[in-house]
């Protein structure tokens, strides 16, 4: 690459092969080597290198700004090793690992952090052709079930894997024994029904709830509550805040590889980060994730807040998912409109009945004026709903 001969990019195709590559660079990275910056299949590379010791993550577009813009996040060996060695801490210590997504996203990349800190070899699902449970199953049965057939030194070592929600439910319609066998199930990218939260742990998977974003190396809130050295507080607009030595140095600016541009501060406000996420914190200290501040609807001059309706539609009996969105009305503004993916598709729950029962649940304002059921919510990102493309689709519903 010209100009910046020391900056180390990095194509992962979802191949074995490819996170190999990635994961032996990423390890130089962690030990003050060459910058790199892994990228997905014909991501353009970063603009100039900002110097060693670091690992540059393209955003997926859901963290500010205009929709599908990516930023350039600069993540320290440091931060990486401290948000690895917190999760470490709070799982009940070092294990091996399943990689199951995306090693560009930073939940995938701290997947092979958390396993060179452990110094151990993860297992990488092949994804070059989607999520496949089938496939997921017998990598488990690698990981896990070598543990329980080579001794009792063997069966002290721990494993976890990383899932977004998509994969946990594919998951336990299709082989939930697969999930059984790991200390930990950590679960993030996007927000998670209870009502699967539930099932998961009622078939014996553990599951661990996580908030965090490229900006904190990851997920650095568990279940609610902070890792070891995170900070979190709620500022006065509602948006969540972030301290402690996981946090990103700032972003990469685009301005050309021969001047000494510093790291772009958007969102970095004295040693915080303040997300695009509103939430809330209870008596006792513990965070809830609301939805983000972008995605609130005003309707008839009132704020409703999607994640707190999804809540609830989720909690119905027959409904897997659900996804709030605003829809242009001439008289309210916005109106409030659910996609709904049904439990079973064979016998769903009639829309009309929906909306009674979660109109006992919420203010007026909050229940959803029209619902449709969908076989499945589009996706972006790593298995985030797709809001734009949810619109649509209900825009064009009858």
């Amino acid at each position: 690459m010209p100009n910046v001969p020391a900056l180390r990019v990095i194509h992962c195709d979802g191949s074995p092969s490819a996170v190999r590559q990635l994961d032996i660079a990423l390890r130089a990275a962690l030990a003050g080597g060459a910058t790199l910056a892994p990228l997905a299949p014909g991501h353009p590379p970063p603009p100039r290198d900002p110097g060693p010791g670091q690992v540059v993550v393209a955003t997926s577009g859901s963290s500010g700004g205009a929709a599908g813009a990516h930023k350039w996040v600069l993540l320290s060996a440091d931060a990486l090793r401290a948000a690895a060695a917190a999760t470490q801490a709070r799982l009940g210590g070092p294990g091996r690992w399943l990689l199951a997504l995306p090693a560009y996203h930073v939940a995938g990349l701290q997947v092979l952090v958390r396993a060179a800190l452990a110094g151990t070899e993860p297992v990488v699902l092949d994804l070059r052709g989607g999520f496949d449970p089938a496939e997921f199953a017998a990598a488990a049965n690698q990981l896990t079930g070598a543990n329980q057939l080579t001794g009792a030194k063997q069966l002290a070592r721990r494993c976890y894997t990383a899932l977004v929600p998509t994969q946990l439910a594919r998951l336990l319609d299709a082989s939930p024994g697969a999930l059984t066998g790991f200390d930990a199930v950590l679960l993030g990218g996007a927000a998670t029904p209870d009502g699967l939260v539930r099932r998961a742990r009622a078939a014996g998977v553990r599951v661990v709830r996580t908030y965090g974003m490229t900006e904190t190396a990851g997920g650095c809130v568990y279940d609610g509550w902070p890792l070891d050295g995170v900070q979190v507080r709620v500022g006065g607009d509602g948006r969540i805040q972030l301290a402690g030595p996981m946090l990103a140095t700032g972003y990469l600016d685009t301005a050309p590889p021969d001047t000494e541009t510093p790291p772009r501060q958007d969102g970095f406000r004295a040693g915080w980060f303040v997300t695009s996420d509103l939430g809330r914190l209870d008596e006792r200290g513990r965070l809830e994730v609301l939805g983000r501040a972008d995605d609130v609807i005003v309707t008839g001059g009132v704020k409703v807040v999607p994640g707190e309706v999804e809540a609830v539609l989720t909690s119905l009996p027959g409904v897997a998912a659900a996804c709030v969105v605003g829809l242009p009305d001439p008289e309210w503004g916005q109106r409030v409109s659910a996609a709904v993916v049904p439990t079973d598709r064979a016998h769903p729950p009639e829309p009309a009945a929906l909306r009674a029962a979660a109109r006992c649940l919420l203010t007026g304002a909050q229940t959803p004026k029209g619902i449709v059921l969908l076989d499945a919510l589009p996706l972006c990102g790593v298995g985030k709903p797709d809001r734009d493309a949810i619109r649509v689709l209900l825009a064009g519903a009858p």
